[in-house]
């Protein structure tokens, strides 16, 4: 792994690593979404995201069928609290370190505050790097 490249932030960001394997599924965009997309966990991470081109989908893992089109394998770190929407830079605090390291993610955004997706074989690193950059993260 590099060396973490220093980045400027407004502030150490809190980040609590979710349990459980993740899967990103892609339906093409005028997808009925299927029943099984809809059960998830109460509390469970699950996303659904519509454009022009594509429905994608965040969901656990197990809930997911194998003959869907599907990356698997990831994991989710939720930045904690509540991110005001004046605040700049927030994101990008976390992912630079990250593209520094050379770790893909998927980021999911809602109200409140962001997911940072990385892929499992991958989390160790993206927890050490993001340590490095001067953020607290917490695993189960």
């Amino acid at each position: 792994m590099p060396p973490p490249v220093s980045h400027p932030q407004a502030r150490a960001l809190t980040l609590l690593v979710q349990p459980g394997e993740l899967a990103v599924v892609r339906l093409p965009p005028d997808a009925h979404v299927p029943p099984w997309a809809f059960t998830a966990a109460p509390g469970a991470l699950w996303s659904m995201t519509r454009t022009d081109d594509e429905v994608s989908l965040v969901r656990g893992a197990e809930a997911v069928p194998s003959d869907a089109r599907a990356e698997r394998g990831w994991r989710a770190l939720r930045i904690a609290g509540t991110i005001d929407f004046a605040l700049t830079g927030v994101l990008a605090s976390v992912l630079a370190p990250l593209g520094d390291a050379a770790i893909s993610i998927f980021a999911v955004s809602t109200f409140d505050t962001d997911y940072i997706l990385v892929r499992e074989r991958a989390l160790a690193d993206a927890i050490d790097t993001l340590r490095a950059a001067g953020h607290d993260v917490q695993t189960p």
